[in-house]
C-alpha cells in the first residue's frame, strides 16, 4: 500500500511538458509535476528525465480520486539529509529567501534560484524588446524625413 511520505523506486513511463508519469509498481503510477523534478529551475523537462529512466520518488499527496502526486526533488533532499544529517527546511523566522518572489515559481526554490530565474526571464524579455525596437528603426517610419520646414 502506497502512503504519503513513502520513498519508492519507479520507472518513468511518459514525459509531458508539465511533468512525468512514473510507474511505482502494483499497477499504480503517479505524476511528478515539473516543479517537483529538481530543486533547480527546469525549463525543459526532457533535460532532466527520459522515458524508461529509473527514479527515486517520494509520495507527497494522494487525492480523493486516488491520483498520486510524486516528487523526485523531495526524495533526493531526504536522501541528502540522511547522508549529511542536515535538514533542508527552514524552521526559523521568515527570511527574504522564504518568500515566493515570482508568480508561478515553485515555493521550494532557493532565493538564489528564484533570482537567477527572474534574471534569465528578464534578459529574454529585454532581447525580444530590443529585436522589436531594432526592426522598427531599420525599416519603418523615420522622423528625420517626415517634416519639411
Amino acid at each position: 500500500m502506497v502512503s504519503v511520505g513513502s520513498i519508492l523506486e519507479g520507472k518513468v513511463v511518459s514525459v509531458m511538458p508539465f511533468g512525468a508519469f512514473v510507474d511505482i509498481g502494483d499497477n499504480q503510477s503517479g505524476l511528478v509535476h515539473i516543479s517537483e523534478i529538481s530543486s533547480r529551475y527546469v525549463k525543459d523537462i526532457n533535460d532532466c528525465v527520459k522515458k524508461g529512466d529509473a527514479v527515486k520518488v517520494k509520495v507527497i499527496k494522494i487525492d480523493e480520486q486516488g491520483k498520486i502526486s510524486l516528487s523526485i526533488k523531495q526524495a533526493s533532499e531526504e536522501k541528502r539529509e540522511k547522508r549529511t544529517g542536515v535538514r533542508t527546511e527552514n524552521k526559523g523566522p521568515v527570511r527574504p529567501a522564504d518568500i515566493d518572489w515570482g508568480a508561478g515559481v515553485s515555493e521550494s526554490l532557493s532565493f538564489e534560484d528564484k533570482l537567477s530565474k527572474f534574471k534569465q526571464d528578464s534578459d529574454e524579455k529585454m532581447q525580444t524588446l530590443r529585436r522589436n525596437n531594432d526592426s522598427k528603426r531599420s525599416g519603418g517610419y523615420s522622423r528625420k524625413n517626415s517634416h519639411s520646414f
